[in-house]
């Protein structure tokens, strides 16, 4: 039986149950004030542009505002702001009226607040919007510890408390005596559940004073809380969504019912997790586990990696101990870090001179093999990992490339793999079909029957079961305006014969870089010059994004040793980190230069809020991940695109291709299901795109008499 000491255990920790209960419903409460705030004032902000007429509507009509009209007022935030008294000083409105014409007015504002969508912007914030940031801080600074403690705290209330109460005449043996013998069993049964809750429960009494104490602290500054913002918006939003009592977007209606039902059953444990999941991002994760072997496709930026770790975490808490992730070479380091700082999982990079020592260490303790998608094939190990996760997906479209078989190789060897993509189809469903293939054979082979000659929409609902995509737009109400920009320049003189030779040529890759080919006079580098400017006058950072070194090269002279950079294929991953972190770090205006297929994968350039592309890619998807790298979860400022193109030359001739390519993949692969579109899937690959456009503009040329010299 349990003697004094335990029994006052089990009092402090019921107690610390509750304190921790209570701090957190007054921090709750004052963030819910602070966003009723800001709904009310975006509210009154609206009503300024709603006429008293709509008044009428609120009341069915029975409320009669000719005489407010014919007394100037002429919006519904003016008769807000106008006192009971002022209103009664109008012909014709008694007390009852006014009272009936502010209660009006009070629905409609109620009805705006509920509806506004708050948008915190940290380049215009006003006192209301900075109290929100700040009580949200109280409860984002915590950490992902909070929700933990919140349902120990929760389950111990309601399981302690009564067991205590049914275990009070234990707490003295005279009293025992004197209690009736059912009673008495009753308190020797509290007793055995009261043992075994202290036993299970032993590093609950420090998770939560540690999480008491940080909910104490002392509301942040104004400039702590805005700087704490600025480097993990995503939680501040996902707080956000909560408080609002909206509907966290997961992305389920993309799925037939029941897969969607069979999705929201599945449990996710979080034991093993140290990072809260957006709604979607929890679906996302269920989705993996449920159907076991799948593509998750969302677009760029919205958390794919997270979504992976804590499906991997949850397999952890459930007995699993091996898992192995495949990824390009250049985001192997960044998988690393968000493995050890997402998960109390251990990543074990399997790459350069230590990469045998550290499989041997994965072999003997378990945790997460990084290994690039170029040197899987020499991982030789008799380790089953719980899960095979293959990063950017997209590069194993091809069945014949040596990389392709291995992924393949491995995915007959486990029973849950994971692909993450943003861009399964770049040319051809086909390619689609490829990725699906090595999950699901049986269904790419019904893919290839049926299914690809139906349509866009047959497709994706053949798919669902193995294909889930989230667009940002559907997902990230918060994340901020994407402006895009053509900056179309003309010609040099010393640009444009090179462009006619080039064309002259044959010779495709001159063609593109032909506007600055010579510096001094190129159109297109004064005009990169203007808006890097610019953006050092707003204390904006740029990345500038080029397919070739030589057009990098030319930015950084005129640049003068001010840019980061650039980063190429050539650069390690580590370095590559290392530079964009201090990038990141810069205050103030920065510019990071970088070739597009080297910085459009995997790296996080959020710091970045302008993106300069300094011409047009082969590929829609290179331009979307380079972009996308910056427009993503944990943005904060409004980005600005740059396209800098030249008139009469390959850029518009790319343009027009490129566009037919964009379509076929918004047609199949865009969303999840329901789209109409043609079936014919035409491949354009980047051979026969070169050879279409030199034509184009050899022709085009020689009709206007223009020949190299």
């Amino acid at each position: 039986m349990l003697g004094p000491v335990e029994l006052r255990d089990a009092d402090r920790l019921l107690a610390a149950a509750r304190a921790l209960l209570g701090e957190h419903t007054v921090v709750h409460r004052k963030a819910a004030a602070a966003l009723d705030k800001v709904r009310l004032d975006a509210a009154r902000a609206q009503l300024e542009s709603v006429p008293i007429s709509r008044l009428k509507d609120v009341t069915d009509g029975r409320l009669r505002v000719a005489t407010l009209e014919s007394s100037g007022y002429t919006t519904v935030r003016q008769v807000l702001e106008a006192s009971a008294y002022r209103l009664q000083l109008l012909p014709g409105i008694g007390a009852r009226t006014a009272g009936h014409i502010h209660a009006a007015a009070r629905q409609l504002e109620r009805a705006a607040a509920d509806a506004a969508s708050v948008r915190i912007d940290v380049e215009h914030h006003d006192q209301a919007v900075t109290d929100l940031v700040i009580a949200l801080h109280g409860l984002v600074r915590v950490g992902p510890d909070l929700p933990r403690a919140l349902d120990a705290a929760r389950d111990l209330e309601g399981r302690l408390g009564p067991l205590l109460a049914a275990a009070r005449p234990a707490r003295s043996r005279l009293r025992m005596w004197f209690t009736l013998p059912k009673r008495r069993q009753q308190a020797r049964d509290a007793l055995a559940e009261i043992s075994g809750l202290l036993d299970t429960s032993q590093e609950t009494p420090l998770l939560l004073a540690q999480v008491t104490t940080d909910l104490l602290r002392p509301p942040a500054s104004d400039l702590e809380a805005w700087t704490d913002f600025e480097s993990r918006s995503p939680e501040y939003f996902g707080l956000l969504t909560e408080l609002a009592g909206e509907p966290l977007p997961t992305g389920e209606t993309s799925l037939p019912g029941d897969l969607a039902a069979k999705v929201g059953g599945q449990p996710l444990d979080d034991t093993r997790r140290r990072v809260s999941l957006r709604g979607y991002q929890a679906f996302g994760a269920r989705f993996a586990l449920a159907q076991e072997r799948v593509i998750i496709g969302d677009e760029m930026g919205l958390g794919k990696s997270i979504e992976a770790i804590a499906v991997m975490a949850h397999l952890a808490a459930k007995g699993a101990t091996h898992f192995l992730v495949t990824c390009p070479t250049s985001v192997l380091i960044n998988w690393v870090r968000e493995v050890e700082s997402r998960s109390t999982l251990r990543a074990h990079p399997l790459h350069g001179p230590d990469r045998l020592a550290a499989q041997q260490e994965w072999e003997r303790q378990g945790g997460v093999a990084v290994a690039t998608l170029d040197s899987l094939h020499r991982l030789d190990t008799k380790a089953v990992p719980g899960l095979l996760v293959v990063d950017e997906a997209h590069y194993v479209k091809n069945p014949q490339a040596k990389r392709s078989q291995t992924v393949a190789s491995w995915c007959g060897r486990v029973d849950r793999v994971l692909f993450l993509t943003g861009t399964p189809m770049e040319n051809r469903v086909e390619d689609f079909r490829v990725l699906v293939s090595y999950l699901r054979p049986e269904l790419a082979a019904a893919l290839r029957n049926s299914d690809m000659v139906a349509g866009a929409q047959a497709f994706r609902k053949a798919v669902a079961p193995v294909y889930l995509r989230r667009n940002q737009q559907d997902v990230l109400a918060e994340l901020p305006d994407r402006v895009d920009a053509d900056e179309w320049v003309e010609f040099s003189g010393a640009d444009f014969t090179a462009y006619r030779r080039a064309v002259a040529d044959g010779n495709f890759m001159a063609m593109r870089r032909a506007a600055y080919a010579e510096p001094a006079t190129s159109a297109k580098l004064k005009r990169l010059l203007e808006l890097v400017e610019d953006a050092e006058a707003n204390g904006l950072k740029v990345v500038v994004f080029s397919y070739f070194r030589a057009v990098l090269a030319c930015v950084q002279a005129e640049l003068d040793g001010r840019a980061h950079g650039p980063l190429s294929g050539d650069v390690g991953a580590a370095r590559r980190q290392q530079v964009v972190d201090e990038f990141t770090a810069a205050k103030g205006h920065a510019v990071l230069l970088s070739q597009v297929q080297a910085g459009g994968v995997g790296l996080n350039l959020q710091a970045a809020s302008v993106v300069i592309l300094c011409e047009p890619q082969v590929k829609p998807s290179m331009e979307n991940q380079a972009i996308g790298r910056a427009h993503r979860m944990g943005q904060v400022r409004k980005v600005q695109v740059h396209r800098l193109l030249t008139v009469d030359s390959v850029d518009q001739r790319m343009l027009n291709i490129l566009h037919r390519k964009s379509r076929l993949f918004d047609a199949y692969a865009r969303r999840s299901d329901l789209a109409e579109s043609a079936a014919d899937a035409v491949d354009i690959s980047e051979q026969t795109l070169a050879r279409q456009v030199v034509e184009e503009e050899q022709r085009r040329l020689l009709d206007r008499g223009d020949t190299a010299d």
